[in-house]
């Protein structure tokens, strides 16, 4: 199977691969590990040699940036003394999902990846788990322990 033009990939994924990032690191933060995403993907095509799930290549992708910028995020340091934002900015954003965003991105990473691909991309648990690199079993529970955690989240 041949590799279609890249412009073509693009214009097939953009939106589920900016869903997934908006539903792992936020609106606001979404378009930079967005951009990343695409640049990775555009310097790995030429070398990709199967083009049976491009879907699922993006998304793993996508996923590693999210993880990359979430772990950024925490190792940077906090200014002092400045004013910081206040929750419920993406809200205004975005319009009010009642927190349930803002919950998805505090799961810990496997379940917030499997939850997000899980019911912002109607991805099935094989493509989750090529995705994450992991097996279907696994990616089941991760999208099962997630959910259960936002049950107590919201019950709260």
């Amino acid at each position: 199977m041949t590799l279609p033009p890249f412009q073509t990939l693009l214009d097939n994924h953009a939106g589920d691969v900016h869903r997934f990032l908006v539903a792992t690191v936020g609106r606001v933060e979404a378009d930079d590990c967005y951009q990343e995403t695409w640049l990775a993907a555009l310097r790995a095509y030429p070398r990709l040699r199967d083009a049976a799930n491009l879907r699922g290549w993006l998304l793993t992708i996508a996923h590693r940036k999210a993880i990359d910028h979430i772990r950024a995020r925490q190792r940077a340091p906090l200014p002092a003394g400045a004013d910081l934002p206040e929750q419920g900015v993406e809200d205004e954003l975005g319009g009010d999902d009642g927190g349930l965003r803002a919950a998805v991105r505090e799961l810990p990473p496997k379940q917030r990846t499997a939850v997000a691909m899980r019911y912002e991309l109607d991805a099935d648990y094989a493509l989750i788990a090529r995705a994450m690199g992991t097996t279907e079993e696994a990616a089941r529970r991760n999208v099962h322990e997630g959910l259960k955690r936002l049950r107590r989240e919201v019950q709260r």
